[in-house]
């Protein structure tokens, strides 16, 4: 799976934002191992872990095998492309605002090499039973469990984590993919992690008006997912051709509105919940 105990994390854009994560995930039990940070060579954060010029250089160092990206979005391509050739297992980069171009640049350049990426504009992923989160999920919401959560919204994310425990259940992973029309790890990469994961028992998946990614999502289902699925998706109130806060949710004809996909995800057998506030119940209801 994305995550194990062997996990060792490098942290790269220590502002004010990515230095307040860093230490909400040390504090959560991530083995935060180096961060990268232009000018910091030699200087440690939180007085432990040490800062080094460049990736690769951090990795050669101290081992690490995932990276988070909290760099500026004019900044962050380099930043992922960099994490890539420092031969990172994973990354998830939560930065938001990353041209389109730049992101097809990325998608080409990773092309063919074994990093997996988790983003951009996303809160990254989280492990319960693992203490280990990457990306800005508060782990105080989560509970341990076997529920496999991915989602294209952020604070839908946190929502429906908020849910599952209220429902009395706990998260295996949470995944979140980012709502950019083109990032990293896709619905079909999760729910491809989580059939085959043995500590996932039912899935949780969160999709958007804008693009196909739900309908690709749903026939992936009809054919390789045996786990039960409850899915909502957000905007089904939204005005034709409105952004609706990030260039993913633009309804871009009839395959982006929140009709043609609820239709597709329940053709292929998911639970559909018909209000983001009824994910728990829903979920509760169908095991």
């Amino acid at each position: 799976m994305l995550l194990d105990n062997n996990t060792k994390v490098l942290v790269q854009g220590l502002g004010k934002d990515g230095s307040f994560q860093a230490q909400r995930a040390i504090e959560y039990g991530t083995n935060v191992v180096a961060c990268v940070h232009p000018n910091r060579e030699g200087q440690l954060f939180e007085n432990k872990i040490p800062y080094f010029e460049s990736a690769k250089d951090a990795v050669k160092k101290t081992g690490a095998n995932a990276g988070v990206i909290y760099v500026p979005a004019p900044f962050a391509m380099d930043a992922i492309i960099e994490q890539v050739d420092a031969n990172l297992e994973l990354v998830v980069c939560i930065t938001e605002g990353i041209p389109v171009h730049d992101m097809i640049k990325v998608k080409s350049y990773m092309k063919g090499k074994k990093c997996r990426l988790i983003g951009p504009n996303c809160p990254g992923i989280i492990s319960p039973a693992l203490k280990i989160k990457i990306g800005i999920i508060p782990g105080n919401i989560c509970n341990e469990g076997n529920v496999g959560l991915v989602s294209r919204s952020g604070t839908l994310t946190y929502e429906a984590i908020s849910q599952i425990g209220e429902a009395g259940l706990g998260q295996s992973l949470c995944i979140g993919i980012g709502g950019d029309p083109i990032h990293g790890t896709s619905f079909i990469d999760a729910l491809s992690f989580f059939e085959q994961d043995k500590n996932t028992k039912s899935i949780v998946l969160i999709g958007e008006i804008g693009g196909t990614k739900e309908q690709q999502a749903a026939e992936y289902i009809k054919s390789h997912i045996s786990k039960p699925i409850v899915f909502t998706i957000a905007g089904t109130t939204a005005p034709k051709g409105k952004r609706m806060g990030h260039a993913g949710a633009v309804i871009s004809g009839k395959m982006g509105l929140a009709s043609e996909k609820i239709k597709a995800l329940k053709e292929a057998g998911a639970h559909h919940a018909d209000d983001p506030s009824k994910i728990g119940v829903t979920l509760k209801s169908v095991l």
